[in-house]
């Protein structure tokens, strides 16, 4: 199953208009997607408020991670400042993967956009997330936060933002997008010998990635079309719905 190194912002000197900063609100991102992320069957790793940058680096190199996704909001040069809006989705130009992810993250963001004409990927060699990251990398910049209408609108749209940056990372992984984030409940296999199947997919020909035993109790945290998605142990995946209770 895929797991991200999840990095939302450690710049708390960048102030939002009206009151915040840009570390604030990003984790506020970060905190919505992580029920998001366990429903979708994706795992992830995230930073922590109090690392500095090169402990972020450290600790996503340190893993065997799918993507490195960093969360961030905008503001313009001086010249410009408090003048634009949009939002880009920064990528390392040597990594075809990096450049798939930011191209399908950024399509997918245009349903939601404060302006869907301002939504972009661009190459960059500049930003150390994305080039010195071993993951393929997307460094995104959700809005800009230096003026009245893009600071209100990240302020506004915390879940939004967090459900549409999840859906595209379904849409990366190949995976069923499952928008209601259930309650997690526990529950137990009820199957009547065998173990049951943990699957990389919803499907009965995806991949087996453990065998959970008759008895045993799982966390389910997503339904979809007759599945489960299930945490058990250190696995995350799928199951037929029909042999949990």
């Amino acid at each position: 199953m895929p797991i991200i190194f999840l990095s939302p912002s450690l710049q708390p000197f960048n102030e939002y208009v009206g009151g915040g900063n840009e570390q604030q609100y990003m984790n506020e991102v970060a905190d919505a997607m992580e029920p998001m992320l366990r429903a979708n069957a994706i795992r992830f790793t995230r930073s922590k408020i109090g690392e500095s940058l090169a402990d972020v680096i450290r600790q996503s190199n340190a893993g065997n991670y799918d993507l490195h996704l960093a969360l961030h909001s905008n503001a313009a040069g001086e010249s410009m400042s408090g003048q634009l809006n949009g939002a880009d989705m920064y990528y390392y130009p040597y990594s075809t993967r990096g450049k798939r992810a930011a191209h399908i993250l950024a399509e997918n963001y245009r349903k939601i956009a404060l302006d869907p004409n301002h939504v972009q990927a661009l190459s960059t060699t500049k930003l150390v997330e994305v080039t010195k990251t071993n993951a393929p990398a997307v460094l995104v910049e959700v809005e800009y936060h230096d003026n009245e209408a893009g600071a209100n609108w990240i302020r506004s749209h915390i879940q939004e933002i967090a459900a549409n940056l999840t859906e595209g990372l379904t849409i990366y992984f190949g995976l069923p997008y499952i928008p209601e984030v259930l309650e997690p409940r526990c529950a137990v296999v009820i199957t009547k010998e065998s173990p049951l199947n943990l699957r990389s997919r919803p499907s009965l020909q995806a991949p087996v990635i453990a065998h959970i035993p008759r008895g045993a109790s799982v966390m389910v945290y997503g339904e979809w079309k007759g599945w489960s998605v299930v945490g058990y142990q250190e696995f995350l995946g799928y199951a037929d719905s029909s042999f949990l209770r």
